[in-house]
């Protein structure tokens, strides 16, 4: 049976419970009986987002095993190919705000179109790099990705939001996050196949798929809220924040790869520490701010940010390690590194619309709480883990990590998005994809020093580019799996304590919420 609902989404965001999104009507009540048309036009904006979904992720894993194919042709050096890896991911992060907040005045229709559009360009500049100039042409490439990318995901997830009612909300995001398991899997497979016939390719096929999202958007898609263009674009505050994100990330990704001479991480860090804090205190005086801080002050948004946040952190770099350990105690080569992964990938793509099924019935508190508990266990698990530890072990406690990450991914995302007012949902989606790309690139900053910081950078290169050559190395075989233990066994602490803080979070129905 289900449980009584307030029919005014507002109060129940204002008390600190779980709202839904309204329909496709601005103003129109959540609790108004579905049409027709607006349950097709629902699966409609979901089809849209799949495709985006679906390519992103099955760009990120293909390109890990094209990586040494596309080294040997462009002639490029370790550097070079962090910035081709790490280059998109900053430029992901630290565009969002922005976009979020102009998706909320101009229309998320628009800018998600655009975004297609532009990561298909991006996609056929990276195809007709140049060896000559040694890769640094494809890292422009995928800058430009990396923006196209940043208008798909801060609008994709307002989308679906916009599209599917509250009582169906987590089913709507559960069915997307399937798209982003599947990439996972057959990005592997599909990275082999094309670098089989041409490294481009890893680029090239994104162009018709881009084409065909394109045009499949700007048919199917519509705005679901009147424009709040009347509102003014605080594009100062912009700037400043994104300069100030953007000095954080790159220091990170300095100091987590030095590379480079350290003095300029110390550098960017001291930008952001004027910049970041200078946004903060101008942007409280501002009456439209890039980032409305005022949606920390529900409580169901705030908790689930901080579990967000502590969840990237704990995980973020779980795979980069593991890729690693593949590669090198295990010896496996990229192709049959990323499928042994697959079982995360497909137990998180099963997961995910369950629980966001089941999370519109009794929300998101006790699924979130239990997948952060489920996820610490298996991280447990992983830390025992060494170069002669039969595959069925490892294969269970990814297996383990990908039902716990499903169970508190949707939840926990559905929890943000319907806890605020829908002309604020691109902002709120801004800051999840901040957050969660944030938290990500400090913890793969702060793993690499105690993976495999140790190792020759020779060594390193060949380790993780070709695979095998810390098993061929005692002394750096001991070092990369004293620092895996460690790292597993802080990110376990981290996720306990993401639990903890998930498990205060308000819950949905009544009856929870006045216990």
């Amino acid at each position: 049976m289900e449980p009584p609902r307030d029919p005014d989404p507002r109060s129940l965001a204002s008390a600190g419970q779980e709202s839904g999104p309204v329909g496709a009507g601005a103003g129109e009540p959540e609790s108004a009986a579905l049409t027709p048309e607006d349950r097709r036009y629902a699966w409609q904006a979901l089809s849209v987002t799949t495709v985006g979904a679906l390519l992103a992720a099955t760009q990120g894993s293909a390109l890990l095993i094209a990586i040494p194919r596309l080294m040997t042709a462009l002639h490029a050096d370790f550097l070079t190919i962090m910035w081709i890896i790490l280059g998109y991911q900053l430029v992901t992060t630290a565009a969002v705000p922005m976009i979020g907040r102009a998706a909320d005045l101009i229309g998320r229709k628009t800018l998600y179109n655009i975004g297609f559009a532009i990561f298909g360009l991006g996609s056929l500049w990276a195809a007709l790099a140049i060896p000559s100039f040694h890769g640094w042409d494809l890292v422009g490439a995928r800058l430009v990705q990396g923006l196209g990318g940043a208008l798909l995901f801060t609008n994709s997830t307002a989308i679906v939001t916009d599209a599917f009612r509250k009582e169906r909300t987590g089913l709507g995001l559960g069915v997307n996050q399937v798209a982003l398991g599947a990439g996972f899997v057959l990005g592997p497979v599909v990275g082999g196949v094309l670098t089989a016939l041409s490294w481009r390719w890893v680029f090239g096929f994104n162009v018709p798929l881009a084409v065909f999202g394109t045009l499949w958007g700007m048919a199917r898609l519509r705005e679901p809220l009147a424009r709040q263009g009347h509102e003014p674009f605080d594009w100062a505050g912009g700037i400043v924040f994104t300069l100030g994100l953007g000095a954080f990330l790159m220091a990170l990704t300095v100091l987590g790869f030095p590379l480079v001479p350290s003095w300029v991480a110390w550098l960017l860090l001291a930008l952001s520490a004027i910049l970041l804090p200078l946004y903060v205190l101008v942007e409280g005086r501002v009456t439209s701010p890039t980032v409305d801080f005022k949606l920390f002050g529900d409580r169901l948004f705030s908790f689930a940010c901080v579990a967000l946040v502590l969840n990237t952190l704990a995980r973020g770099a779980i795979l980069f390690v593991l890729i690693f350990f593949l590669q090198g105690p295990y010896g496996q080569d990229p192709l049959t590194a990323g499928l042994m992964l697959a079982p995360f990938g497909v137990v998180f793509m099963l997961t995910g619309p369950m629980a966001g099924w089941l999370s519109d019935r009794i929300g998101s508190r006790i699924l979130a709480t239990a997948g952060l508990v489920v996820s610490a266990g298996a991280l447990v698990g992983l830390s025992s883990l060494r170069a002669d530890t039969p595959y069925w072990i490892l294969a269970s406690f990814l297996i383990l990590e990908g039902a716990g990450s499903g169970f508190f991914g949707t939840p926990n995302t559905s929890a943000i998005m319907t806890s605020v007012p829908p002309e604020r949902r691109g902002v709120a989606s801004a800051v999840r994809v901040v957050l969660n790309n944030t938290g990500q690139m400090v913890a793969i900053a702060l793993a690499f020093p105690l993976a495999i910081a140790k190792i020759p950078a020779r060594e390193m290169m060949r380790i993780f580019l070709v695979g095998g050559g810390v098993a061929t190395a005692p002394a750096a075989l001991r070092s990369f799996e004293s620092g895996m233990t460690h790292i597993f066994w802080l990110s376990a602490g981290v996720l306990v304590v993401a639990a903890f803080i998930s498990a205060l979070r308000p819950s949905r129905t009544w009856g929870e919420a006045k216990g």
